[in-house]
């Protein structure tokens, strides 16, 4: 498959790098000196699933020197959406599809009034990975994909996509209910994102501390709640599911808003956090958690100074 990879950091850097080795046609778009290490040197992916060096890609910073694809994995960080999607139009062709891996619920919307609903599926990414050094990313746990038409139905591109992503070695699934799958997402992320930034701690520190994880799990029924009263069929399961989740995560496991705020860097927080407390708002559904989450690290939302 021709795949590109939009926003080639820790998530698309590691899909993207899985895939190319195991055969598919795949280009990255990076800048700056993240694509200066690609061009010279490739990836290196330190993981507990076998490491691997990628030693030539083809990466550029100019989506009109790859053309159409047939599939486009848009991994830019929450607030670069709306920039980014409207450089998409090169990649764009008549059955491509634009997989989107946002950490939020809106992404989606967002995406599809750059290139069209028809082009545009949701997308959800379970794994652990941050970039170390430009060109090197350091995989802790996790590696899966997610991914569905909005209408629900088996397209044949997703069926493919789901064929390329078992050739790569990794889990992907093509999923018939997306929705609900971003919103349990959402629900869990936005939850341990703020967690461990708020408390600048990595999530063994917030489960194994009583206070700490009760407000978790209170957090977690916050963002249900939400979800509930503005119509999302969400599992009966899942406080339990997710229980049982946070046991089995490292206890070194860290937010990506974690690693961002120890960089100095931009926050997602008004779409995570923030969103659970706009979107309870509009439903009238109280989130004083996420309130609390949203108000102490509102100084930090624009990076270091």
């Amino acid at each position: 498959m021709k795949i590109a990879i939009f926003g080639s950091g820790g998530v698309g850097g590691y899909f993207g790098a899985r895939l190319a080795a195991a055969g598919e046609d795949v280009a990255f778009l990076a800048r700056g000196a993240h694509l200066t290490a690609l061009q010279h040197d490739g990836w290196h992916i330190a993981s507990p699933m076998g490491d691997l060096h990628l030693a030539t890609v083809r990466a550029t910073d100019r989506p009109q020197a790859i053309g159409p694809v047939d599939v486009v994995l848009f991994t830019v960080k929450l607030y670069d959406v709306d920039a980014a999607a409207a450089t998409l139009a090169p990649l764009i062709g008549p059955d491509t599809v634009v997989v989107t891996l946002q950490n939020g619920v809106e992404a989606v919307d967002m995406v599809a009034t750059h290139v069209g609903a028809d082009h545009v599926a949701g997308g959800v990414a379970y794994i652990v990975v941050v970039v170390d050094q430009p060109g090197h990313l350091r995989h802790t746990t996790g590696q899966q994909l997610v991914f569905g038409e909005r209408d629900g139905r088996r397209s044949d591109r997703l069926a493919a996509f789901e064929q390329a992503c078992v050739r790569a070695g990794f889990q992907g699934k093509l999923s018939e209910h997306i929705e609900t799958d971003l919103w349990v997402k959402f629900v869990r992320l936005a939850t341990w994102s703020g967690m461990t930034t708020v408390t600048r701690s990595p999530m063994g520190v917030i489960r194994d501390n009583p206070a700490t994880n009760e407000m978790m799990m209170a957090a977690i029924d916050e963002g249900i709640a939400v979800g509930k009263a503005r119509g999302i069929r969400l599992p009966d399961d899942l406080v339990d599911a997710t229980a049982t989740l946070i046991k089995s995560l490292p206890p070194a496991s860290k937010s990506s808003m974690l690693e961002d705020i120890e960089r100095g860097r931009r926050l997602e927080l008004p779409w995570l956090s923030g969103a659970v407390v706009r979107l309870g708002s509009e439903a009238g559904v109280a989130t004083p958690i996420h309130q609390f989450i949203t108000t102490v690290l509102s100084p930090s939302v624009n990076g270091a100074k």
